[in-house]
């Protein structure tokens, strides 16, 4: 039978022996056993059910990225019996020798190895010589394949969407969103960037995911503007909100709290941001953008104000749906005079 070598490294972790090793991406397919886990009862599966929606979306980001993608070890449980073989006598370093046919129980990373299988059929030839990371244990039952998972996966604790869109360096509106706000001081004084909720004491008014979505969907008509030009759309247009609400002034200056305005108004809520966001697709296409603006002075935006009531208030708490931000944009548009579409009349006669 066939003989497949790989770099790999002997390492010892509690009682059990356990191999580091580079394998090939083309060999993903021929050793990984993906298992359809869906008819089993749970108690029985090895893994969780492969949710195949999300094997497209890696595969793109292989296949987009194959200078600069990155994944982390896959862990895995070998049934047959590898053999080591070190460089030198007593040696953790060597070559791992599996033979074709060898099957690969996948403890963490299946969508990863999904992903990847899906992206060698439609990359470039040379993916199937990069290499993937993999942790191999020996298999020994059900039970011990499903405390891995469960070990694997206790204290994996996502990153907050603030924090992703901090970080992502490929993401065209995330980079045109931190530009923004470092052009405008309430938002570069006043956004939270880690979380993607404020906490009672904190002392900012936004996040950063919410001006991100707020961005979006601002940006949905230039998605063929580089980064540069989008930004500075962004900075002429939420300069412009800024100077037209008083009570984000007021926090900036130290003459109100941030918890206080938080508590009272909706004003720099992710409902009214987002309805911004989608207001400036429909208000820059009108010359007197600008003085249109200067309408939202004359809002209330206090939650006690009833007009917000099946807006985006209901039952004394602000909400952030699909409808309430509909309504909430159509509402704004409505105070600044400008048209509303049958849709826009609609959500806002639902909330009548």
């Amino acid at each position: 039978m066939m003989e497949v070598r790989v770099p790999a490294m002997r390492g010892k972790m509690g009682s059990r022996t356990y191999y580091s090793c580079l394998m090939p991406l083309n060999a993903v397919p021929q050793f990984f056993k993906f298992t359809d886990w869906s008819g089993m009862l749970p108690e029985d599966r090895e893994q969780r059910v492969l949710v195949e929606k999300r094997v497209p979306e890696l595969a793109t980001y292989i296949t987009e990225n194959e200078e600069d993608y990155l994944f982390s070890s896959i862990t895995a449980s070998y049934k047959s019996e590898p053999r080591f073989e070190p460089y030198s006598p007593d040696a953790n370093i060597g070559v791992l020798i599996l033979q074709l046919g060898d099957e690969l129980i996948i403890n963490d990373g299946q969508h990863r190895c999904a992903g990847i299988v899906r992206a060698l059929k439609t990359g470039s030839e040379a993916l199937k010589h990069h290499t993937l990371s993999v942790l191999l244990f020996p298999w020994e039952s059900t039970d011990r394949v499903q405390q891995m998972f469960s070990d694997l996966n206790r204290f994996v604790q996502k990153t907050s969407k603030s924090l992703d869109i901090l970080y992502d360096k490929r993401d065209d509106v995330a980079a045109a969103t931190l530009m923004m706000i470092e052009k405008i001081p309430v938002f570069k004084e006043l956004t939270e960037k880690e979380k993607v909720s404020l906490e009672n004491k904190s002392t900012k008014l936004f996040t950063l995911a919410a001006l991100y979505d707020a961005n979006v969907e601002l940006l949905k008509k230039y998605d063929h503007h580089d980064i540069e030009t989008n930004a500075g759309l962004l900075i002429d247009y939420w300069t412009e909100i800024a100077k037209h609400m008083p009570d984000w002034g007021k926090v900036l200056n130290g003459q109100k709290k941030a918890l206080e305005l938080r508590q009272e108004k909706i004003s720099s809520h992710s409902t009214v941001l987002r309805a911004f966001g989608g207001l400036g697709v429909d208000l820059l296409e009108a010359g007197d953008w600008k003085d249109r603006l200067t309408a939202l002075e004359d809002i209330d935006w206090a939650k006690k104000n009833r007009e917000w009531e099946n807006i985006c208030i209901v039952a004394g708490s602000v909400v952030s749906n699909r409808q309430a931000r509909a309504a909430t944009k159509a509402f704004i548009k409505s105070k600044l005079n400008l048209d509303l579409s049958d849709s826009e009349k609609n959500s806002l006669s639902k909330a009548a």
